[in-house]
């Protein structure tokens, strides 16, 4: 029993969640996607419109948490979840049309959405005493995911075909699953009768900002996030695109303890910025220049960023106590991830590369957005008072 309340316990369970649900049932069709381009006659246009669905079916997910929040603390929920991720991992290569494809993915995102959610309640629940630093290594099973995964895409190429490299992803994910399967759920507590609720200055002006510059990234980073392998593979045939993968998920690993720990030395707005200034110049990198070194550096400046980011806005949400923060980010977010690949199917019978620099022309714009944010920025929020309910 001790040993279940352990923190690192409870980091490796989440940690292990978020590797399934996001690392790998969400990321791994992203260097699998040249070896479907190559060997299972999809195209470029195909591959933009499955991804779409996974990022369809994120959402309505995420929207399901919202609207039914009892799913957030079930034990049940995150178990299918994690079952389901698999089985629509297993069954990719079991087919070659483009419609099952585009219903798996869709399947898929929408348990992704769950098992993330139901991890992160999870983790927010049995971590709240112990330092930020847990979280963030929590959050970083989706690199160590990325990281797993794109090693066997990498190794599979190289030996076998498109086919071989789903199985061994549902495989790799029903290992972590079985890690993940004994993770804690709380039931949430309801609020007492006559509890004094507290009201806050406004804060419309900077979630604003917030809110546009989160949804902004929500486009840039996904360009990036679902076509950064298949443009490196274009521009340099072999290994080097799986192996740029594998160092986006090491990067992003220690990444969200990284940012947790600057963000006690500097203000959150001003990292925001940083990090999305860094991230649109790694998502550029590959469309400008050819070449090795310029793979492996877009590489380890994405993955260093897009956790990163997604931490930093969460918390700056909760930070002006807007009402519903978590939520809203998330579905801007999630809209956000639905029209990049849409924005940028048109300009993909030419390569990769012109999707590239919208990514990072996206994401450079939220940067802009980021200042406004920064703006006069209430450091200090503090309640103005305490009413009695009625």
């Amino acid at each position: 029993m001790k040993s279940d309340s352990s923190p690192w316990i409870i980091v490796g369970q989440v940690a292990a969640a978020l590797a399934v649900g996001m690392g790998i049932g969400r990321f791994v069709y992203t260097p699998i996607l040249p070896l479907m381009v190559a060997q299972a006659h999809m195209t470029s246009q195909l591959g933009g419109l499955v991804a779409t669905g996974n990022y369809v079916g994120y959402l309505a997910g995420a929207m399901a948490g919202i609207f039914v929040p009892r799913l957030l603390h079930s034990k049940v929920t995150l178990r299918i979840s994690l079952v389901v991720v698999v089985l629509t991992l297993a069954g990719m290569p079991v087919t070659e049309h483009g419609a099952v494809w585009f219903v798996l993915r869709l399947i898929a995102g929408i348990a992704s959405a769950l098992v993330f959610m139901v991890a992160v309640s999870s983790m927010l629940t049995h971590l709240r005493a112990h330092g930020y630093h847990l979280a963030g290594w929590a959050f970083g099973g989706v690199g160590a995911g990325i990281a797993l995964s794109g090693i066997l895409v990498l190794v599979l190429r190289a030996v076998s075909n498109w086919t071989a490299a789903w199985i061994a992803s549902a495989i790799l994910a029903a290992i972590l699953s079985a890690l993940a399967w004994p993770m804690k759920t709380q039931p949430p507590t309801a609020q007492p009768d006559g509890a004094a609720k507290l009201t806050y200055p406004r804060s419309h002006r900077w979630f604003s900002a917030l809110m546009v510059s989160y949804s902004l990234e929500g486009i840039g980073y996904i360009i990036a996030g679902t076509f950064l392998v298949a443009a490196i593979d274009q521009s340099i045939p072999g290994w080097i695109g799986s192996g740029a993968w594998v160092l986006v998920g090491l990067a992003a690993l220690p990444s969200s303890a990284l940012w947790a720990w600057l963000a006690h030395r500097f203000a959150r707005p001003v990292l925001l910025l940083a990090a999305l200034i860094i991230q649109a110049i790694g998502i550029a990198l590959p469309a400008l220049f050819g070449g090795v070194v310029p793979a492996i550096i877009s590489a380890i400046l994405f993955g260093a960023t897009f956790l990163g980011i997604g931490t930093i806005a969460l918390a700056i949400g909760a930070h002006l106590r807007f009402p519903r923060s978590v939520a809203l980010l998330t579905t801007g977010y999630s809209v956000g991830q639905i029209l990049g690949p849409l924005l940028v199917t048109p300009v993909l019978n030419h390569g990769y590369h012109d999707a590239l620099l919208i990514g990072a022309a996206t994401v450079s714009i939220a940067a802009l957005a980021a200042i406004l944010l920064g703006l006069r920025f209430p450091h200090k929020v503090e309640p103005l008072d305490a009413v009695d309910e009625d």
